[in-house]
């Protein structure tokens, strides 16, 4: 009995891979970083791209970033940051959400949020990497030697949608979060 399920001619997949159509990638998650200081990455130059002013919890111990509501900011302004979330994409393709400081309300910023800002307005026309620089206190910015096409941004994404993605289990809506709970010693 000659069984050819197993004929190599009836399993090899035709060459024409346009028979398989286009695929679109679906965004399902978005990071809230940094730069990686070895990818080159534009910033989103569309201001409704961008949240600005955005209370935001970093948990250091816990490398979690949260968004904390208008409404619950003042219960814990002491423990919050006030930044810009500008949307951002790496040249694989990456979109992420980048954390940065906006100066204090007496007008002071330190060097390294000062040349993050710097960074991310470079970013916004050019392709731009960042490294950390110890002895200038701030990053150095960095652009390729060759010339590199525009970015791709994911297609009809809005800045709800990126901060939904980014956010979703790291939202502070209310004085009951676990998180507040958490600062405040409850448990």
């Amino acid at each position: 009995m000659s069984d050819n399920s197993f004929d190599p001619k009836r399993l090899r997949l035709s060459q024409d891979f346009s028979t398989l159509g286009p695929v679109k990638k679906v965004l399902m998650q978005v990071p809230v970083r940094r730069p990686d200081p070895q990818q080159f990455f534009r910033v989103h130059p569309d201001p409704e791209m961008r949240l600005e002013p955005a209370a935001v919890l970093e948990l250091a111990d816990r490398q979690e970033t949260y968004l904390v509501v208008p409404d619950v900011y003042p219960l814990v302004a002491n423990e919050v940051k006030i930044k810009v979330l500008f949307s951002a994409v790496t040249r694989m393709g990456t979109f992420f959400l980048w954390p940065v400081a906006l100066p204090e309300a007496d007008g002071r910023i330190n060097s390294w949020s000062r040349s993050a800002m710097l960074a991310s307005e470079h970013a916004m026309k050019r392709w731009t990497r960042i490294r950390s620089n110890r002895s200038l206190g701030g990053y150095d910015i960095e652009e390729p030697q060759a010339a590199l096409p525009e970015p791709e941004w994911p297609e009809d994404l809005t800045l709800a949608h990126a901060i939904e993605l980014a956010f979703r289990d790291r939202l502070i809506d209310s004085a009951d979060h676990p998180v507040l709970r958490q600062l405040r010693g409850l448990f």
